[in-house]
């Protein structure tokens, strides 16, 4: 990090190495919109370029020392390697190099920062507070970590004077904003590859809340063991804290989301505080988890005094992000539709989550079947049991080997680690190490009225479509995209 965060506007030309990314083309998408000139480069053509190309940043394919060209600042992804030729280029001139974190904070600058933070939940959360404040008439900036499916998009600059962030924990980044409110979802260890222990990960929330403006609040989920603790902790220092739960009777949380009902695909739920009837919510997305995520951002745009009526309107606009329970369609056959849903879920408790929200939209005589590709050799490791355990909420499961991304691969952390924990039948859990394979045991157990689920945080996402278009192809009939 440098020693002073710059605003967007004095970082001169910039160039992102790495732009592909949902991170740092939502920060590149931003940059520009302010009038910033910004070019980026990438090794893959994402979905997430497809906004910068709208308003004209030029993006190479592939790193080269010559992409730099005449940038006074680079915005460096975490993956980036030693010897990208871009970043070697740019220490070489003596360029301002930027970590993701620094790149946020810098369009940040001059906004009050809205954070949303926690183990898992973040993204959801992020997009649910974000369209229920253009809802309500706030017009914010926001940066999303997938695209939020209202506006296509997973970042943009708005008129009004709040920035919505997610604020990712999972490298520290979250402690350099400068943040005026923030929602804390949960606190379960996780990213011990970067954190250590589970103590000093939960510290980091810690020091995260103590940031939080004086004139400020936090917002936090006491049904959750460690956003709860942290609650306390804040108010035992002075500090201003709204506590949400639904689990949580009156005495412990503010505001409390009750009579909570499964409709169809989505879930509805009065907000209270204390015997006070706040508004009546209907989500467009299943799950209990997700009440809890709208409760949170409803509560902020509460605090922030903005009219609950919108603010509930707008939750119930929201349909989803990109790879959070994403539908990705439905193929009709003349004994039954077969659904087909992808998430980025990668921890046990987000997997757990996940599957009880699929579970309520499988219908009756149908299965659930789940695939799913463990993220990170040491999250592997260490939550390899707990992941098997959470995945036995299915009917058949099938397990991909580890998704190695930023760590070295170790022969003795492979999928089977999560296989031979689900607590199903053998012959019901099937350990398929190679991508390619998976697609062909899927197709072998679907049926009609069955729902299949690809989970995890690396490239299993390709196989839904892949199952979706095979299936078409296989079974003539109605068809229809739901995603």
């Amino acid at each position: 990090m440098p020693d002073e965060l710059l605003a967007a506007e004095q970082l001169g030309r910039v160039h992102f190495v790495g732009i592909g990314g949902a991170g740092l083309s939502g920060i590149a998408r931003i940059m520009a919109r302010r009038g910033v000139a910004v070019t980026g480069s990438d090794d893959n053509d994402t979905p997430f370029l497809v906004p910068l190309r709208e308003i004209g940043v030029p993006v190479h394919r592939g790193y080269a020392a010559d992409h730099v060209a005449d940038a006074d600042t680079l915005v460096v992804t975490t993956a980036a390697r030693d010897d990208n030729p871009e970043v070697l280029e740019a220490q070489r001139r003596g360029l301002r190099l930027l970590p993701r974190s620094a790149g946020l904070a810098a369009v940040m600058a001059g906004r009050r920062v809205l954070a949303v933070a926690g183990t898992h939940g973040k993204t959801t959360t992020t997009s649910l507070l974000t369209t229920a404040l253009i809802e309500a008439g706030a017009d914010p900036s926001y940066a999303v970590g997938g695209v939020l499916t209202a506006t296509g998009r997973n970042a943009d600059l708005g008129g009004g004077d709040l920035f919505v962030a997610e604020a990712d924990e999972s490298d520290g980044a979250f402690l350099v904003y400068d943040t005026h409110a923030a929602i804390v979802l949960n606190i379960e260890a996780d990213h011990l590859d970067i954190w250590g222990t589970p103590e000093a990960y939960a510290a980091a929330f810690d020091e995260f809340a103590d940031g939080i403006d004086v004139a400020g609040f936090a917002v936090c989920n006491v049904d959750d063991a460690g956003a709860a603790r942290l609650a306390e902790r804040q108010r035992a220092a002075g500090r201003r804290v709204v506590t949400v739960g639904v689990d949580a009777g009156p005495d412990r949380a503010d505001l409390r989301a009750v009579d909570l009902r499964v409709v169809g695909g989505g879930t509805t739920f009065t907000v209270v505080r204390g015997h006070e009837v706040l508004a009546e919510v209907a989500l467009q997305i299943p799950g209990r988890h997700y009440v809890v995520d709208a409760l949170a951002a409803f509560a902020l745009g509460v605090e922030l005094g903005l009219d609950a009526s919108a603010l509930a309107r707008g939750l119930g606009q929201f349909r989803g992000t990109g790879r959070r329970m994403e539908a990705i369609g439905t193929v009709e056959t003349p004994t039954g539709a077969v659904r087909v849903y992808d998430s980025y879920a990668h921890h046990p408790s987000e997997i757990v989550g996940d599957l009880e929200a699929a579970r309520s939209l499988v219908g009756e005589g149908g299965r659930l079947l789940v695939c799913f590709q463990p993220h990170l050799v040491s999250r592997t490791r260490i939550f390899g049991a707990e992941m098997g355990a959470a995945l036995g909420a299915a009917d058949e499961v099938v397990v991909l080997d580890v998704y190695v991304a930023r760590e070295q691969p170790d022969a003795e952390v492979s999928g089977a680690l999560v296989a031979d924990a689900v607590p199903l039948p053998a012959d019901r859990v099937h350990f398929v190490p190679e991508r390619a394979r998976a697609l062909a045991t899927l197709l072998g157990l679907v049926r009609p009225g069955d729902l299949v689920l690809t989970l995890g945080a690396g490239d299993v996402t390709a196989l839904a479509p892949q199952v979706l278009a095979a299936l078409r192809s296989s079974a003539p009939g109605e068809e229809r995209g739901d995603g």
